[in-house]
């Protein structure tokens, strides 16, 4: 399953209605940790079928960033059953990442 880009107008159902645990990255394009984030993210939405990964730009979505207070990035918020419950601020190694979801 590949990362799947989340706006405000699809979070709701993406995220907070999905019937899997989400790994929602807070990003922005301009972001070096991020981008070294990134390829990470790929694998793992590619490696693992049992949950759901998402990309949220702040720049483009600055409530979504406010609503979850995302103050630094990149920002991991691992939710479940629609509610956060886990969070990791910056950049982690690949198997750091997988700890966070469960994995």
């Amino acid at each position: 399953m590949a990362v799947i880009k989340v706006t405000s107008e699809n979070f709701e159902e993406e995220v907070l209605k999905s019937n899997v645990t989400v790994l929602a990255d807070f990003n922005a394009d301009w972001c070096g940790p991020c981008r070294m984030l990134k390829p990470i993210l790929d694998e793992i939405s590619e490696e693992n079928k049992s949950v759901k990964i998402v990309s949220i730009n702040i720049d483009d979505e600055d409530e979504l960033a406010d609503e979850y207070d995302v103050t630094s990035i990149p920002c991991l918020v691992v939710f479940k059953d629609g509610a956060e419950f886990e969070r990791s601020v910056g950049f982690r190694q690949k198997e750091d990442v997988e700890s966070l979801i469960g994995e």
